[in-house]
């Protein structure tokens, strides 16, 4: 019964149709997270059960790797619309990627992930467990987005639509970036990271009971601030922080336009 009820939980996640998160209108982060799709992911794991598995053949020899039953690797058609590049990707059961998603490899797409429409998910790129991808985004080469299976509660990682993740950056911990925005190569957001806006003096944090969020349009680079006490200040030292240093306009829409051309 209670193998029936998961493989019934990940055919569901696999067709979109349920998601560790998904838009709330009422909720004050936009966003709803379902703890009881985590509850069913992670009860797969414990009635899976160690598994010899092979891929595809690489110069003769299979491609071979151990998993729990439970989850082995996707395997898509034409008829998906999911355009999967030769070369060491991987998406796990359990794991929603829409029509028109590009995956250039080698990309892991890790299981309760959501993947939307249009969306490319480059070379080195990780979506991590349950980690919420909107339509039209661009996750670079090496984009780490984090996942979350524990604690329940917790929230994934959200990315809107029209997204673009620089190359090398991460988002971690529960971090929400909405729609449009553009996260600049090698920027780093966590729950514990200020991000200072330069265009208002506003400086944004996550807190008790909300994520740490990037506003829509927010264009975010890597920076720095100074230490103001201590050793720290004596020694000249300054620590990373991410700045928004400006929002979305027309010539940052130009410098977007290959995306298109690439797809």
């Amino acid at each position: 019964m209670a193998q029936a009820a998961f493989f019934s939980l990940r055919t569901a996640l696999e067709s979109g149709s349920v998601r560790a998160a998904e838009p709330d209108a009422a909720s004050p982060t936009g966003w709803r997270v379902n703890p009881w799709v985590k509850r069913g992911i992670l009860l797969g794991f414990r009635l899976g059960t160690l598994e010899e598995m092979n891929g595809s053949h690489a110069q003769g020899f299979p491609l071979s790797f151990v998993d729990k039953n439970t989850y082995p690797a996707r395997h898509f058609s034409a008829a998906n619309g999911v355009r999967v590049v030769p070369g060491g990707s991987s998406v796990r059961s359990g794991a929603h990627v829409a029509s028109g998603v590009v995956i250039m490899p080698p990309a892991y797409i890790n299981v309760g992930a959501f993947v939307d429409e249009g969306t490319m998910v480059d070379s080195h790129a990780l979506v991590g467990s349950c980690a919420q991808i909107g339509k039209r985004v661009h996750l670079s080469a090496a984009a780490q987005i984090g996942g979350v299976l524990e604690p329940v509660n917790a929230s994934p990682v959200i990315i809107e639509d029209d997204v673009l993740v620089g190359g090398n950056t991460g988002v971690y911990e529960g971090t929400i970036v909405r729609s449009k925005a553009v996260l600049a190569a090698g920027t780093i957001l966590t729950r514990g990271t200020p991000v200072y806006d330069a265009t208002t003096g506003e400086i944004l944090r996550a807190t008790a009971d909300m994520p740490l969020i990037i506003p829509s349009g927010a264009v975010v680079v890597p920076g720095s601030r100074a230490i103001t006490s201590g050793p720290g200040k004596e020694l000249g030292l300054s620590v990373y922080t991410p700045v928004i240093v400006k929002y979305r306009d027309e010539k940052t829409e130009l410098s977007l336009a290959l995306e298109d051309l690439l797809r």
